[in-house]
C-alpha cells in the first residue's frame, strides 16, 4: 500500500491524460483568479508594495537565518507588516492582465490555487477573526469571526499550541478546480509544490520583520475546514504556519 502513495511523487499519470479533452481544451471558462467577493463584504485595504517600510535584508542573510520557530514574543504586527508578508506569499508583481496574474511565488501555468486566509490574533488595526486575502485587489475580507479563536486553532491542529501563539497565523486552502481546468488529473502533485512554494517565502519574508513561521502540515481537516467555513470538496486547507515576532 506504501507505493501506491507514492504514486503522488511521480508524474506518470500525465502520460495518461488526454489534454484535449480538458475545461480548457473544451472552451469552458476560466476559474476566477480568486474567490469573488459577495456584495455585502467589506475590502479592508492593505499597504501596497512601494509603501511600506521594511528593513532591508540580505537574501544570503535570510537564507542563512531561515528556520522554523516556534516560540514566539507577545507582540504583535503591523498592518504594514501584514500587508508585506501577504504580497511575498501570494502578491502580484505586477497588474494583472486579461491572461496572466504573475504572483511573487511561482505556480504550474500561472494557476495559482490556494487561497490564503489569516486567522488575525494582534494585528494592529485588525479585530480578532479569520481574514481572506484578495491578491488582485491586495486586500482583506473578513471569512469568521470567532469566539475563543486561539483555542479553536489549537484544537484543529490536533493541540499544537504554537499555532495559536503567534500574532497571525497563515492558513492555505486549495482550489483544485483553477488547477484541474488545465491539467485534469494532474494538478494535485504541482498544487503541493506551489504550496511549498508560497511557504518558503513566507519564511524568508519572516527575517526582514524580525518575525518567524513554522510550516505546519498535521491538522484535523474537518475542523479546519469547518473553522474557515469552506466546503471541504471544492476548497480544503492543505497547509498553515503560524506568524509572531521572535523572541
Amino acid at each position: 500500500m506504501a507505493n501506491n502513495y507514492r504514486d503522488f511523487l511521480k508524474d506518470s499519470i500525465r502520460k495518461t491524460i488526454d489534454f484535449s479533452e480538458t475545461a480548457q481544451s473544451r472552451g469552458e471558462a476560466e476559474p476566477p483568479w480568486h474567490k469573488p467577493c459577495r456584495p455585502d463584504e467589506k475590502k479592508i485595504t492593505l499597504v501596497a508594495a512601494g509603501e511600506w517600510k521594511i528593513p532591508g535584508i540580505g537574501l544570503e542573510d535570510a537564507i542563512a537565518r531561515r528556520m522554523s520557530r516556534r516560540r514566539f514574543a507577545n507582540a504583535g504586527l503591523s498592518i504594514e507588516e501584514l500587508s508585506f508578508l501577504l504580497w511575498a506569499t501570494q502578491g502580484l508583481r505586477a497588474a494583472a492582465t486579461a491572461k496572466h496574474n504573475f504572483r511573487t511565488v511561482p505556480s504550474a501555468g500561472c494557476r495559482h490555487a490556494l487561497e490564503t486566509y489569516i486567522a488575525a490574533l494582534r494585528v494592529e488595526g485588525l479585530d480578532k477573526a479569520i481574514y481572506r486575502y484578495l491578491p488582485i485587489d491586495h486586500a482583506l475580507v473578513e471569512a469568521a469571526r470567532l469566539p475563543g479563536l486561539e483555542g479553536l486553532l489549537a484544537e484543529a491542529t490536533f493541540g499544537q499550541r504554537f499555532c495559536s501563539a503567534g500574532a497571525a497565523t497563515f492558513i492555505w486552502t486549495a482550489v483544485p478546480a483553477r488547477m484541474e481546468w488545465r491539467y485534469a488529473e494532474a494538478s494535485y502533485k504541482v498544487i503541493a509544490l506551489d504550496t511549498g512554494h508560497a511557504c518558503q517565502n513566507l519564511y524568508l519574508a519572516c527575517e526582514a520583520i524580525d518575525a518567524g513561521t513554522c510550516a505546519v502540515a498535521a491538522y484535523d481537516q474537518e475542523r479546519m475546514d469547518k473553522l474557515l467555513g469552506v466546503d471541504g470538496d471544492e476548497e480544503f486547507t492543505v497547509y498553515l504556519a503560524p506568524v509572531g515576532k521572535t523572541p
